[in-house]
């Protein structure tokens, strides 16, 4: 297929699937749980329990109290007790609630983000900076806090693709049907994309890719392709592809 082709397939499937009939129970997405909310601190914890099932992912979003938020570390911890998803021991889900509640009292995530990432425009930059942020909050060393909140890279150009991060970050920024818009201040043009083995998949079989390994140099590779459709925004096709990785590439055109 050539680009052209793909573009016309990739904005109507766009335009398509902008409606918030996409995420539901039927088509579980953790946007579906961060949607009710509109909060960015409940937005970022839905978006970081975001791998494995999607089914798996909402049933569990939907069994967190995010009050939790508000009230005393004691309380979180009593009230996690007993509570795991995966990876993550309840200590690990307490400990990021509580580094999200000490957050909170001091500064928004957003401006964290954006204070990091204006001096270069690099979207990297403001994650680089919420990732030390969280575990300033709260210094917990254990292997479902690392997974979870994830560290700082050696070198950037040659690490994971941070793909629940780059996801939260487009649901901050873009404005649509689906995306929630809750930050001012970051051009849709410098996010990157959230990369997924689904999007990695079906990106190497649309020639959007050519890099085989999943990480983050496949996103920047896959971001710049996707900006010849749409410099300005080229993160709005980060939920149709990773869709049609879901639901099959053959059904796709």
């Amino acid at each position: 297929m050539d680009k052209r082709a793909l573009k016309i397939l990739l904005d109507r499937e766009a335009a398509r699937r902008n409606d918030p009939s996409e995420l539901s129970y039927q088509r579980p997405d953790p946007l579906l749980v961060a949607s009710r909310y509109r909060d960015e601190r409940i937005a970022l914890i839905c978006a970081l329990f975001g791998y494995g099932s999607a089914k798996q992912i909402v049933a569990f979003l939907d069994r967190l109290d995010f009050s939790l938020l508000e009230v005393s570390e004691e309380r979180i911890a009593r009230e996690l007790q007993g509570l795991k998803y995966r990876f993550q021991t309840s200590e690990d889900i307490a400990a990021l609630f509580i580094a999200l509640r000490r957050l909170g009292k001091e500064q928004s995530l957003g401006e964290i983000v954006r204070e990091a990432y204006k001096e270069r425009r690099e979207i990297r930059d403001g994650l680089w900076a919420l990732i030390r942020a969280i575990r300033e909050a709260y210094s917990l060393q254990s292997r479902g806090y690392d997974f979870l909140v994830g560290r700082v890279p050696e070198d950037p150009d040659r690490c994971a693709p941070f793909k629940r991060y780059m996801m939260y970050f487009r649901w901050m920024v873009r404005r649509d049907a689906l995306d929630l818009g809750l930050w001012e201040g970051i051009d849709p043009g410098d996010l990157i994309i959230p990369l997924d083995t689904h999007t990695h998949a079906v990106s190497l079989r649309l020639g959007l890719l050519k890099r085989k390994s999943y990480d983050m140099r496949a996103a920047l590779e896959l971001t710049k392709a996707l900006k010849q459709f749409d410099a300005a925004d080229p993160i709005k096709y980060d939920f149709i592809l990773y869709r049609i990785g879901q639901e099959s590439i053959n059904n796709f055109g």
